[in-house]
């Protein structure tokens, strides 16, 4: 298992052509600030797909490009590489993904849209190829842009977080998503029911997914399951009217296994 923390290597300085900030310096726009980085061959003319991954709680976006697997699998396959930074919790230095609909702070859905919106006037971005993705309550992050903002981009993935409480009723407002699942069935830290921390709970994943299944129009039972070395995998998409779910199970921990940057690239590109 490799965490963002302990991930393989440091991604090279790459400069992009003319942006001001990039993977050193931050990119500020109203409400905070991201970095960004470009693939090494890239013309810096040609539109980029690219991928907005969300840091763990108490990390940053510059803990991001610490990780070998989004640079080896994202970056260096033609990505652009875009890292919000979550907002400074009050009266502390711990940077944070509340992702849920009941809180008062920073609106993060509004925020990664601002974001994705800036890197595009500065890079050339295809925006029929933006992808979210995020680790622990960065996988939250990217639960809450795919129920709540999903119209606004090609597909998700969420590793170790889940759509926090209170879900949404019938439907994610936004409509269908492509949204892959990546999760570890010896997780205490997000355990597959969620925990309870405060005055507020991480959220069901299986609540969740079934949620997606209503929201995709997908029937209950998944059309294909896979058994692999690492990951048993179940996946719902010739029966769904909208968009499909993956739901990819390892033996791990609270971390990010090894392989999923491979996974989940081959299948975004595959939807």
């Amino acid at each position: 298992m490799r965490s963002l923390i302990f991930a393989l290597a440091t991604l090279p300085s790459l400069a992009l052509a003319d942006a001001p900030c990039g993977q050193d310096a931050a990119c500020e726009i109203e409400g905070g600030s991201y970095h960004m980085i470009a693939p090494p061959d890239w013309d810096g003319v040609t539109p980029l797909p690219a991928l907005v991954f969300f840091h763990g709680h108490n990390s940053s976006a510059a803990m991001v490009f610490k990780s070998g697997g989004l640079k080896r699998d994202f970056v260096e396959q033609g990505y652009l590489l875009i890292a919000p930074n979550g907002a400074l919790l009050p009266g502390r230095k711990t940077r944070a993904w509340p992702a849920r609909t009941t809180w008062a702070g920073r609106d993060d859905v509004a925020f990664t849209l601002d974001v994705v919106e800036d890197a595009a006037a500065q890079v050339p971005v295809d925006l029929d190829r933006v992808y979210v993705s995020g680790f622990s309550a960065g996988g939250s992050m990217a639960w809450m842009m795919g129920c709540h903002a999903g119209d606004r981009f090609a597909g998700v993935a969420s590793v170790s977080g889940a759509l926090r409480r209170p879900i949404p009723d019938e439907a994610c407002p936004a409509g269908p998503v492509n949204l892959l699942q990546v999760h570890g069935f010896a997780d205490g830290q997000v355990p597959f029911e969620g925990r309870a921390i405060g005055d507020w709970h991480q959220g069901d994943l299986f609540e969740a997914l079934g949620l997606l299944r209503k929201t995709n129009s997908c029937r209950t039972n998944p059309d294909e399951i896979t058994i692999g070395d690492t990951f048993r995998c179940r996946e719902w998409s010739a029966s769904c009217d909208g968009g499909a779910i993956k739901f990819c199970e390892h033996d791990g921990g609270h971390g990010l296994p090894r392989g999923w940057t491979a996974m989940a690239r081959d299948w975004f590109e595959a939807q």
